[in-house]
């Protein structure tokens, strides 16, 4: 059995790599197919301000390579598969999307590295914000000496 998601409200620290959680979309399948809905709250743990999506990928891309500030998001792949490595600065985990049904919540102060993409693959994002410039760590250097 899956833990429960445990969103922090404000993030004064480093997070823990288990604030990153998969986070289950609904599915309504029947005989003509499957839908599913994303409308914010209660599927992903915040009001989505932004979506945007990732397609014709090379398969030897890495994406991502940043950490934000304040911004939240959940990462879905809609098309083929992909490799998510989160990492806080001290310890690195990585996940495999490949299910339109199921998404990586990535809570804000998160490395991330989005890799490994199938030939198909269509990458969604849901994120908490408006695109800001401001609010990401582009230098892992950067990201690192935020916690010093």
């Amino acid at each position: 059995m899956k833990q429960p998601c445990i969103i922090a409200e404000e993030v004064q620290v480093r997070p823990a790599l288990d604030a990153c959680c998969l986070v289950r979309i609904p599915r309504f399948t029947d005989e003509r197919g499957s839908l599913s809905a994303v409308e914010g709250p209660p599927v992903l743990p915040f009001q989505p301000r932004r979506l945007y999506y990732l397609y014709e990928l090379p398969v030897d891309a890495h994406r991502g390579c940043h950490a934000h500030r304040t911004e939240q998001e959940v990462i879905v792949a809609l098309a083929g598969s992909f490799k998510v490595c989160v990492n806080n600065g001290i310890e690195s985990k990585e996940y495999e999307l490949a299910s339109p049904d199921e998404g990586l919540y990535l809570p804000p102060l998160i490395w991330h590295d989005v890799f490994g993409f199938s030939p198909d693959t269509v990458c969604a994002v849901f994120a908490s914000e408006l695109y800001n410039p401001g609010d990401y760590f582009l230098k892992y250097e950067d990201y690192l000496q935020a916690f010093k």
